[in-house]
């Protein structure tokens, strides 16, 4: 077992109360007799740091910070929800490795344990135990050294995510209380109280008390009294953040089975920490920290208000006496003071824990979740895959346009979400596995049936193993707008105009672009990129006539090109009636890099959603398709897809006339060796391109790209005799790209009878962008040809 293994199952067994070493002792005593044992340690500082840095390049957790610019050196005392055990020790390392500065973390004190190893690890990075005599003036005196605060003020893990009681207002389930209660205020305490303390001190400059100022100074052990007011002119400043981990897994791993060989006769407790905990850390899971807008203490005390706490002052020597007030204080004043600060601190903390629990990330298991409860509460116990598809992605489309929610990174990349209409979605099917697991669900050919079991209520070391759907459901139950969208998705599913949907297709297909083009405009990919001379838009463009057009036509690019590539014949058409779709197939108009990562499939799968979008707006569609273009033209129409009209191949890539190509697939099989190997990504990823349009095309192309090109020639060659649809074929006779001699290669196997062949004289590739001899003129009329057929 490594060592990063033994430490996330020494923190699990000490936290859940499982002795692992020496038996609990007091605290207080302890601390008593070693006042040193809550130093912190730079070097264990930065050594944690480095492990958490393994953690993230070796295993699976994934920590992505969001946060406004300043936000970190701002911040005083930083709140987080808690799910897991290890969340104490990874937001103090983040503060640390964005400000430099050393915080104090507060854990629960049961997972100190006198002479342990792990209790000393903790300590000496700034982890205090929550009963430590003296806490709140102790952080106090660490926040004006300069040091962070680190604190949870839910008290401990809410593993059900149940945050709202059942009139709505904030609450969660205590373990110990074994009752719902309010969420901690200690923080709100702490910052509201040492900023009495501050107001205190710049009472005490402006009136010029040099002798108690120098002592509050020597008190806390600071330079000079410079440094003291300039501290206190500082207000507080508390900032909320929330921690959202995705996904939720229940399926047993290597870890629970170490520990379950090992450990005989487990705690409920530590087996469910253990499991879920374990998944987080070492399988894919993002774990999005999202800091909130600043929330500060109150700053403007009336006349009387600041009278009362001036007289208080005069007796109080310390932090300790200051921080002292309790609800049954004798004193008049005290009485008085406390009051005010509870009342205070009430208003602080309700505004900490709702900035908190409203900024989830949002992922897709939450609107899943949501809709399967939702559904269950309509009393429906089943719904057929098309629908809950189609909803869903109603939802992630609506909730894109909704301000202030906080959306995951795969609910923003049309990569990841757009494949929930065609149940490709890996993000979906992960959660349908969880399901499953969790025997929540049974999926039948076309329908999902819910079980009883969702039904069920779960003791509180039960429920994420249990029935992660209510857990997911629990965690944006304070997101009324999460529910509105969802449930507007499901009543308005069965009438959405085809049109609306298809204009939400065509938004993901401008969002791919850009998202693949910043991801691709990265540093590490400036050798390719810098060699490219492309200065046309790579976006695809949907051109719609002023008035309703029977006939759309798809226009798809070639290998290395861009929708611009035929963007000119693409305005000519829409000017004579029809509706145009540009398409831009996956890899292209961006760097590359991202071609490289491609395969013909996912250009395949480019034509077939263009081809959806455009069905939306026509009653046929036909696929004009150029070079690659018309290759995967061929192909698409093989499937003989609703509304295919007819297909113009011209160019179709069958054959390379460059007689390097056939050296291709003997690099890409020793590049895909020289993968495997350490530190190596290839041999020869990219060789350079010298294209007729270089305003369009890369510069750079992918040995990958080539051997897919050479599997979708095979692969269409054998398809089109399927072909039902007219199939116009234009080829220049001198293509000095593509071997000429394809095109009656696929006019031979054409089945059909509406088929024709036409010769270009040309030794130019580019024949619809150059237009070439009748080109485009062929085109169209083969166009208005297919328009008059019934």
């Amino acid at each position: 077992m490594d060592f990063i293994t033994h430490i996330y199952l020494y923190t699990i067994a000490n936290s859940a109360g499982r002795s692992l070493s020496a038996p609990l002792v007091d605290l207080s005593k302890m601390i008593a007799a070693d006042e040193k044992s809550l130093e912190i340690s730079p070097d264990t500082y930065r050594w944690c740091g480095k492990a958490i840095d393994i953690v993230e390049d070796r295993l699976g957790l994934k920590i992505r910070v969001h946060h406004k610019d300043g936000l970190f050196a701002q911040g005083d005392i930083f709140l987080f929800n808690h799910f897991a055990r290890f969340e104490t020790i990874i937001p103090p390392y983040i503060i640390y490795k964005e400000t430099g500065a050393y915080c104090r973390s507060v854990a629960d004190s049961s997972i100190f344990k006198a002479g342990d190893t792990f209790s000393s690890f903790i300590k000496s990075i700034g982890v205090v135990p929550n009963n430590l005599p003296g806490l709140l003036p102790f952080l106090a005196a660490e926040i004006l050294r300069g040091r962070k605060i680190v604190m949870f003020p839910e008290g401990g893990m809410v593993k059900d995510r149940r945050v709202l009681d059942d009139d709505g207002n904030y609450s969660i389930y205590s373990r110990t209380a074994l009752e719902r209660r309010k969420q901690h205020r200690g923080a709100a305490v702490l910052a509201h109280t040492l900023d009495i303390f501050k107001q205190r001190i710049l009472y005490l400059d402006k009136k010029n008390d040099v002798a108690r100022i120098e002592r509050w100074v020597n008190a806390l052990g600071l330079d000079s009294a410079e440094e003291l007011t300039a501290l206190a002119k500082k207000q507080t400043t508390i900032i909320p953040g929330t921690i959202t981990f995705y996904p939720i897994r229940v399926r047993e791993n290597f870890i629970t089975k170490f520990a379950s060989f090992f450990t005989k006769n487990l705690s409920r407790q530590f087996s469910e920490e253990i499991l879920i905990e374990s998944n987080l850390v070492f399988k894919d899971t993002d774990m999005d920290i999202r800091l909130c807008d600043p929330v500060q203490t109150k700053n403007d005390w009336s006349w009387w208000e600041k009278m009362v706490f001036n007289r208080y002052f005069m007796k109080v020597n310390s932090l300790d006496d200051l921080f002292g007030l309790k609800d049954d204080s004798d004193g008049y004043i005290e009485k008085i003071i406390e009051g005010l600060i509870s009342q205070e601190t009430n208003i602080i903390r309700d505004k900490y824990m709702m900035a908190m629990y409203t900024n989830i990330t949002i992922n897709l298991s939450h609107i899943a979740s949501h809709l399967i409860v939702t559904l269950i509460e309509r009393g429906r116990m089943e719904i057929r895959f098309d629908e809950f598809y189609m909803v869903l992605y109603l939802s992630v489309k609506n909730l894109q346009a909704s301000r202030g929610m906080q959306l995951h990174h795969s609910l923003l990349n049309p990569d990841c979400y757009m494949k929930i209409l065609s149940g490709n979605c890996l993000e979906l099917d992960r959660f349908l596995r969880t399901c499953t697991d969790a025997k929540l669900i049974t999926i039948s050919s076309d329908s999902i049936q819910f079980m009883h079991k969702m039904l069920n209520e779960y003791e509180f070391d039960e429920v994420r193993i249990e029935n992660p759907v209510m857990v997911y459901e629990n965690e944006v139950e304070p997101l009324t707008e999460v529910h509105q969208t969802v449930d507007s998705a499901l009543d308005s599913v069965a009438t959405i105009p085809d049109k609306d949907v298809a204009s939400f297709m065509y938004d993901d297909e401008l969002r791919s672009y850009q998202w693949n083009r910043d991801k691709y405009n990265a540093p590490e990919f400036a050798t390719i990129n810098n060699k490219e001379t492309s200065s046309k838009s790579g976006e695809p463009y949907l051109l719609l006539p002023k008035s309703d057009s029977t006939v759309g036509i798809l226009l798809v690019h070639g290998l290395l090109a861009s929708p611009a590539e035929l963007r000119d014949f693409g305005d000519i058409l829409c000017n004579e009636g029809f509706a145009v779709l540009g398409v831009r197939l996956a890899g292209h108009g961006t760097s590359p890099h991202d071609l490289a990562n491609q395969t013909w499939h996912d250009w395949l799968a480019s034509v077939a959603r263009g081809h959806k979008i455009l069905s939306a707006f026509c009653e046929r569609v036909i696929v004009v398709g150029f070079s690659t273009g018309a290759t995967l033209a061929l192909a698409f129409a093989s499937e003989n897809p609703e509304k295919l009209g007819g297909v113009c191949a011209v160019s179709p890539a069958i054959g390379l006339r460059n007689k390097k190509s056939s050296l291709i697939p003997i690099l890409n099989a020793i590049n895909r060796v020289a993968s495997w190997l350490p530190q190596t990504d290839g041999i020869l990823e990219f060789f350079d391109n010298d294209p007729e349009h270089p305003e369009i095309n890369y510069r750079s192309i992918p040995i990958g790209a080539i051997t897919n090109l050479v599997d979708l020639a095979e692969y269409t060659l054998a398809k089109t005799s399927k072909i039902t649809v007219p199939v116009s074929l234009i080829q220049g006779d001198d293509d000095p790209v593509v071997e000429p001699k394809g095109a009656k290669l696929v006019f031979d196997n054409l089945s059909v009878s509406d088929k024709s062949l036409h010769w270009i004289a040309s030794s130019k590739h580019g024949i619809i962008k150059d237009n070439i001899g009748s080109t485009r003129e062929l085109l169209l009329n083969f166009i208005k040809h297919v328009e008059k057929t019934d």
